[in-house]
This record gives structure tokens, C-alpha cells and sequence, in this order.
């Protein structure tokens, strides 16, 4: 495999990546209650639109099709964000819930687009770089406005009387997905301990002894 293999394999992931979010923040946006955080979102998907043209241009540049591989870790964050939007909550609780969510994709594509562009520079296709940089200041603009919106949302949420925080009352609400979900947790937690265990300071400094 070469280089430039790797370059269209990392571009084919961007690809797929963005159509999924061209697909998914429509219902973001529908969901988010704060006015400014939803405006946020709606212009994000125009730019996300561009974003995909843009990939398109470089594919061409390249001789290439852009389509031909899935983009697991989109999917995956776009779950989270549908989990978000399916939670009981409303107002500015469940935008608050939203916002992680919406930070994990815009720091998802950042990484992909920096390594693209790692590779571009590489190869010397400084085309190539100049179209990814352009969608990589936008991503960064965009998780930029997701943190500024936070203190708003985030102080709303507080204030906001959460009439479903009784432990036991969600235990009784968990569907089989969220019993899963915890289980899955709980056996990282389990498979990762003896790790952390070891690399505890309590242990380095009885080391040391």
C-alpha cells in the first residue's frame, strides 16, 4: 500500500463522514431548543454541504471516486448525538446533553482532516492541502461555537427543575440498549483496573520504598 493509497483511504472516510452528517443535523437542529445553538447548527450544515463538494474537488484532483469506504467513528459519534436527542429531557437539559455530543463530531473530523492534511504535505499536493485546511478552520470555527454557546445553555440547565432525577425512578425507565450500555461500562472498567492498578501513585510510591 502506498502513501497516497492511505491519503484516498483517510478521504474516503472524510466523505463518508460528512454525507452522514448532512443526513443527521437536520434533526439536531430541530431538537435544540436554544436559539443560538440551533442558528449554530443550521449554518454548519450548509457549511457541511460545502464541505462535501470540496472533497469532491480534491477526489477529482486525484482521478479518484469518493466513495467506497464507511465511516465507522462518524457513525458512531452520530449515535451519541441521536441518544442525546432521544432522551427524556427538554429544553435547555437536553441541549445540554446535545452539546457533548456535538463537540465529540467536531473534534472527530478535526483529527481526520489534520492527518489528511499530514499526508497531503507529504506527498507534496499542496492543492490538496490548501481545499482540506479551508474545511479544517471550519471545523475548528465550528467546535469554537459550540463551547461559546455552553455557559448560556449550561446556566439555563440549572435552573431548570429536573422533575426526573429520582435514581430509582431511571433505573425502572432503562430499556434493554441502556441495560447493554451499562454493562458494556462496567466490563471496561473491570478489563482496564488491573492497568490502572498498576500505574496508580499509591503503587508507584510503594515502589519506591
Amino acid at each position: 500500500m502506498s502513501l497516497k493509497e492511505v491519503l484516498i483511504d483517510e478521504l474516503r472516510d472524510l466523505y463518508s463522514a460528512e454525507n452522514q452528517l448532512v443526513k443527521s443535523l437536520p434533526k439536531s437542529a430541530k431538537a435544540i431548543s436554544n436559539p443560538a445553538m440551533k442558528a449554530s447548527v443550521k449554518e454548519h450544515l450548509e457549511q457541511t454541504k460545502g464541505q462535501v463538494l470540496r472533497l469532491r474537488e480534491v477526489f477529482s484532483h486525484l482521478g479518484k471516486k469518493p466513495t467506497g469506504q464507511h465511516c465507522n467513528g462518524m457513525e458512531g459519534c452520530i449515535k451519541e448525538v441521536t441518544e442525546a436527542l432521544e432522551e427524556d429531557s427538554e429544553g435547555a437539559l437536553k441541549d445540554a446533553g446535545i452539546l457533548g455530543a456535538a463537540l465529540r463530531v467536531e473534534h472527530y473530523e478535526i483529527a481526520g482532516y489534520t492527518a489528511a492534511i499530514a499526508i497531503a504535505k507529504a506527498l507534496k499536493e499542496k492543492e490538496i492541502v490548501a481545499l482540506l485546511t479551508e474545511t479544517l478552520n471550519e471545523e475548528k470555527t465550528a467546535a469554537k461555537n459550540v463551547l461559546s454557546g455552553a455557559p448560556a445553555i449550561l446556566k439555563d440547565a440549572l435552573s431548570q427543575e429536573d422533575e426526573e432525577d429520582d435514581e430509582d425512578e431511571e433505573e425502572e425507565k432503562k430499556d434493554p440498549e441502556e441495560q447493554e450500555s451499562e454493562k458494556k461500562s462496567e466490563d471496561d472498567e473491570q478489563e482496564a483496573a488491573p492497568e490502572i492498578e498498576a500505574a496508580s501513585p499509591a503503587k508507584k510510591r510503594k515502589s519506591r520504598k
